[in-house]
């Protein structure tokens, strides 16, 4: 007997974990970080001996293009051009590693461009209450305002299509949040065995009813690791 297993993949979440918890999570090149990737889903497929034969279907993976755009920080009025950033120029090259990869696809969404700065949770307060003025900001205390699109539509969508044809016998999904539920109840309904890899990421108790397995294969990271939703 033969278990197809496909892998979903937030990319979003999988970098936020992975700089967080590999030993060189924040150092690491896209070639290392993409062929860390591949090793980590692949631990999830079973030796023959231990049980049905399962073979790798596809690896799906899904993230937003970094911004590319050029703009002018108000606090200090210096041009920025986001192409040019390290975070996207890690982005698009590891988008390159993951092609050369055998059975992997990226699935693309859109950037939500807000056209403005927004000033940090922590500095807001600090200036609502009275703490700071607007002259103690500097750089470093504004991000550019953009947002996430397509991406977990893309996710369930492929979900449903994975169980509604059949396609598959095992979906993975590594990911940090419960959007996931609707589109896993679906999968389940169907048949399909749903397992969910939150990179040792808590999740809420209640999210055990919904998927078949819990399993996480990368390092165990240390006790004071920031909790990451996707």
């Amino acid at each position: 007997m033969t278990m197809l297993t496909a892998f979903l993949v937030d990319g979003g979440f999988f970098i936020k974990r992975y700089r967080a918890i590999f030993p060189n999570g924040k150092e690491d090149t896209p070639s290392q970080v993409a062929t860390n990737l591949y090793d980590m889903l692949l631990r999830h497929i079973k030796p023959k001996k231990q049980g049905p034969y399962q073979q790798l279907y596809r690896i799906f993976y899904y993230d937003c293009p970094p911004l590319t755009k050029k703009a002018h920080n108000p606090i200090t009025g210096k041009a920025i051009d986001f192409s040019k950033s390290e975070e996207a120029i890690f982005r698009f090259t590891f988008y390159e590693e993951l092609k050369k990869r055998r059975k992997v696809a990226l699935r693309l969404g859109h950037l939500y461009d807000g056209h403005h700065w927004i000033i940090s949770l922590e500095k807001t307060k600090a200036l609502l209450k009275k703490t700071i003025t607007i002259d103690a900001l500097n750089e470093e205390d504004i991000h550019y305002d953009v947002r996430q699109k397509g991406v977990d539509m893309k996710i369930g969508l492929d979900i449903a299509s994975l169980a509604y044809k059949h396609l598959v016998d095992q979906i993975i999904l590594i990911a940090g949040d419960s959007d996931f539920v609707p589109a896993a109840k679906l999968a389940r309904r169907e048949g399909i065995d749903f397992i969910l890899d939150p990179m040792w990421n808590p999740i809420h108790p209640d999210l055990h009813e919904h998927i078949d397995g819990l399993w996480s294969t990368c390092p165990k990271p240390k006790k004071n690791v920031t909790r990451h939703r996707a």
